[in-house]
């Protein structure tokens, strides 16, 4: 080989490393980094994730996943809490949000033998039976499920009493994020001791850390008195109870409010999408 040609061989080298390192240092700045709420195009691909089963793309459609994780302000490597996370529809999104440096505690209660649940078993966070739409009858996921998958092994299942939701491992002050999503009104119902469940979640969360609830709304005046007939809770109850354990309200999500549903009905008449409020408070 001529030296010519070799120095021509190796400015090509050169240049194909130096684009290679540009390629992959603009990879790196695609990926969130650790500690950055996720922006809009990062939440759009967790939400649009092949992966993710039919089921919970029905379940999109009603429960806008976008707007919730920007809502709560996700972070890459957070750890989280998901209360009463049913068959893991929100767990399963915050798992792929925080990604695989964070964790996703994924709590249901125990099952009490002599009181088996009630039939037909209601969607988690659903307000009464699903309608029947294509692909509705898809099989849904286990919490168990997916936990298995591999984009969501971060997801750890547990099964601990509402008012000792966090597990051991996790020491006090030490997680960033709790969720309760369309069932802090069943509490009332279970006859769960709210006040010393939310104690609880106040002491495992860091200062700073968040507890994000969304419900079905009540009417002005009505509290949670209508949690086992309507399914549904006033916003400002559920304020009061919160910040009676220490948190500071700092913001309310307004993508699932619908004024002109009389919450007057578990299910709106005329039909309708249902009232639903997202409050998101702060351990000071």
């Amino acid at each position: 080989m001529k030296l010519t040609d070799k120095r021509r061989c190796d400015s090509y080298a050169g240049r194909a490393l130096l684009g290679a390192a540009l390629i992959t240092a603009l990879l790196a700045g695609c990926a969130a980094p650790r500690g950055a709420v996720l922006n809009s195009d990062s939440i759009a691909a967790v939400v649009a994730s092949p992966d993710r089963s039919a089921a919970d793309r029905i379940n999109d459609t009603r429960r806008k996943p976008a707007e919730m994780l920007a809502f709560i302000g996700v972070k890459p490597g957070m750890v989280a809490l998901d209360l009463s996370a049913g068959g893991g529809y929100t767990t399963e999104l915050l798992a792929r949000a925080v990604g695989p440096e964070g964790r996703v505690y994924g709590q249901n209660m125990p099952r009490d033998a002599a009181n088996p649940p009630r039939q037909p078993v209601v969607p988690e966070g659903a307000s009464g039976p699903a309608p029947v739409a294509a692909g509705a009858l898809a099989p849904r996921r286990t919490l168990a499920d997916r936990a298995a998958q591999p984009a969501t092994r971060n997801i750890t299942s547990i099964v601990r009493r509402f008012e000792d939701p966090v597990p051991p491992e996790v020491a006090a002050g030490s997680l960033d994020l709790a969720t309760l999503m369309f069932n802090y009104h069943d509490l009332e119902v279970l006859g769960v001791d709210r006040a010393q469940m939310n104690r609880a979640v106040f002491n495992a969360l860091k200062p700073g850390g968040i507890y994000v609830i969304a419900d079905h709304a009540g009417r002005p005046g009505t509290g949670i008195s209508e949690a086992g007939t309507l399914h549904r809770m006033e916003a400002a109850f559920l304020q009061r109870e919160i910040e009676s354990a220490g948190f500071k309200v700092a913001a309310e999500g307004m993508f699932l409010r619908n004024p002109n549903d009389p919450r007057d009905k578990n299910t709106p008449e005329p039909p309708q999408p249902k009232d639903e409020f997202v409050l998101k408070f702060v351990k000071p």
